[in-house]
């Protein structure tokens, strides 16, 4: 990667004028404008602060020690301290030739020091069908996920499943009291939603008869009652089947899904130990953690002998330690968690478990047009199937309408299922993850702007070159590389195209860094837009010669393979016709 390149010659420049020389390699970044060069390194100011030296001056000692006459054609230094480089275009096409040499890992080096991570991510609660509210944790989880293996990293995810809290309480009392035999003969799911609903609706209106029902058969369930298993056996491989339906359709598979039932055992005996060592004490009869600067405690039992879903964290922390020693846990949930996760953190501490990183992942809610949580007109919060069913058919639409290439209907309605689910995952992964953003299924599936739909357009569009010209690209690149064949990088359009495909590495890095896919996703529209006015400028299969247009298809190809891995990246498919 450039930006490695880069940080690793000025490593050795500075590190004899001054220590801690790795604060000040991040202030080396690509140039926002083309004038000041290709990169541009700002150290040179708050070096010289150190040094109560002239920061020119520390820039221009920085430029004497720097060996760089191999990948640049200008170091120069501008204004107070500001260091301008210039790549050179044997460099940039020798960066290329790395690139098709290593077309699957986009001719980039694995990490030095690999992690292990384990990712919490998706987490629905099983008694209810997944609904829009699980969107961000799963999607997000996923493309974390992605990138980090990309990067070399080892990583586990695990599906951390509510199946044994209050709302399989809620699911058996309905169950016993409201269920229509028939309708769960028929349409099971659609039955263990309805008595859920049902039971929610008079615990929100205040039946405290109800209410105590339920955390009653909650509590059964917990101390093993026979009955109330037996009514949890059955029902949960309804559900499980309705979830696993929405990950196929997503794509999102997961290395362990254990569930808040698997943690069960573990529990009284966890209880019992926090408070032996004086983490958790009684209060009001139940018993919690109680945090320095706080009134508010982690409740680990309730009065009535249950367990709450903190417990569970807790237990699995534990559990994940003997069981994968990870380095770092990710845990992928919605920004109103943060205090749980907070005590959770301070917890696990407590108990002497120091020598891993946690990290909440936290995001933001999906709004409606009307700037509330997304929800049905009738007020329910809406369902994951029904949303991914709604954007393949308006996808089709969209595909019918602006079909050039005579698709038949069975493939406008493949290529509609991947623009339309593509178009949902990108839309959230293109949002800060930290804000709310609206849902507007015409955004999304709008061909043109920071969608899925362009991106994927701009790939079928670079495809097609080759199509057009009866190229076959596994031999174009079988060629390339046994020619060691290097691109023309005359023209501007030309050299912004090579610098963006080079950058792919870099974006990766900054949108793991501090797990934000956006910033992929940025890179990717960034991408698209080069090629946008390279194709504008730069004619291929009619260049002026076999030289050039060689070039210019090998500047087509990594486009679209560096456009392609990108989507991957955030699962999220091509299309090769659209």
């Amino acid at each position: 990667m450039i930006l490695d390149t880069l940080k690793s010659r000025f490593s050795l420049a500075i590190s004899g004028i001054i220590d801690g020389v790795s604060e000040y390699l991040d202030l080396i970044r690509p140039s926002q404008d083309v004038r000041f060069g290709d990169y541009q390194a700002n150290m040179a100011m708050p070096m010289a602060k150190r040094l109560s030296r002239n920061p020119r001056d520390v820039a221009v000692e920085i430029i004497s020690r720097l060996q760089v006459d191999d990948i640049c054609d200008s170091v120069t230094v501008a204004g107070t301290g500001f260091i301008n480089i210039v790549l050179s275009e044997s460099f940039l096409a020798g960066q290329l030739g790395k690139v098709v040499n290593d077309i699957c890992g986009m001719g980039i080096e694995l990490v030095k020091n690999p992690k292990r991570f384990i990712v919490d991510y998706s987490g629905p609660n099983v008694a209810k069908p997944m609904h829009v509210g699980h969107l961000r944790s799963t999607v997000l989880g996923n493309a974390i996920t992605k990138m980090l293996r990309f990067r070399g990293h080892d990583v586990i995810t695990d599906n951390h499943l509510g199946d044994w809290g209050t709302q399989f309480g809620m699911i058996i009392f309905g169950y016993r009291n409201y269920l229509d035999a028939d309708s769960y003969r028929r349409q099971p799911v659609e039955e263990l939603s309805r008595i859920y609903r049902l039971v929610r609706g008079k615990m929100d209106a205040g039946d405290q008869e109800v209410s105590a029902n339920v955390l009653a058969e909650t509590a059964k369930l917990h101390s093993g009652n026979a009955d109330n298993l037996k009514i949890w056996r059955e029902v949960m491989p309804y559900s499980m089947n309705e979830i696993d339906s929405i990950y196929e359709r997503l794509s999102v598979t997961f290395d362990y899904t254990l569930g808040e039932s698997f943690y069960h055992p573990f529990l009284a005996d966890l209880v019992n130990d926090l408070t032996n060592r004086g983490i958790a004490q009684e209060t009001d009869g139940a018993i919690g953690i109680f945090f320095a600067g706080s009134d508010t405690p982690m409740l680990v039992r309730k009065k009535d002998g249950a367990f709450l879903y903190g417990t569970t964290d807790i237990a699995t922390v534990q559990y994940r330690m003997r069981e994968f020693k990870p380095n770092v846990i990710l845990y992928l949930t919605d920004f109103r968690q943060s205090l749980h996760f907070e005590q959770l953190f301070k917890t696990v501490k407590m108990l002497g478990i120091n020598d891993v990183e946690f990290s909440h992942v936290k995001f933001g809610t999906v709004l409606g047009e009307d700037g509330k949580p997304f929800k049905t007109r009738s007020g329910d919060t809406v369902g994951l199937n029904v949303l991914l069913d709604e954007a393949e058919n308006k996808a089709f639409d969209v595909v019918k309408s602006n079909d050039r290439s005579g698709l038949s209907n069975d493939e406008c309605r493949e290529v509609a299922r991947n623009i339309g689910i593509g178009g949902i995952i990108y839309a959230d992964l293109s949002q800060n993850r930290e804000s709310d953003y609206v849902f507007s299924y015409d955004k999304m599936l709008a061909m043109n702007g920071n969608t899925a739909a362009y991106m994927q357009y701009a790939y079928a569009r670079v495809r097609s070159i080759f199509t057009k010209g009866n190229i076959d690209v596994d031999k174009f690149r079988e060629k390339i590389i046994s020619d060691e064949f290097k691109p023309e990088l005359k023209s501007e359009a030309e050299r912004m195209l090579a610098k963006e495909i080079l950058k792919f590495g870099d974006a990766v890095d900054f949108a793991v860094k501090d797990y934000r896919p956006n910033l992929l996703t940025a890179y990717l529209f960034d991408l698209a837009n080069k090629y946008s006015t390279f194709f504008e400028q730069c004619p291929v299969l009619r260049a002026e010669n076999e030289l050039i247009k060689n070039s210019r298809l090998m500047l087509c190809d990594l486009t679209a393979t560096t456009l392609n891995k990108g989507l991957e990246l955030l699962g999220i498919k091509t299309v090769e016709r659209m």
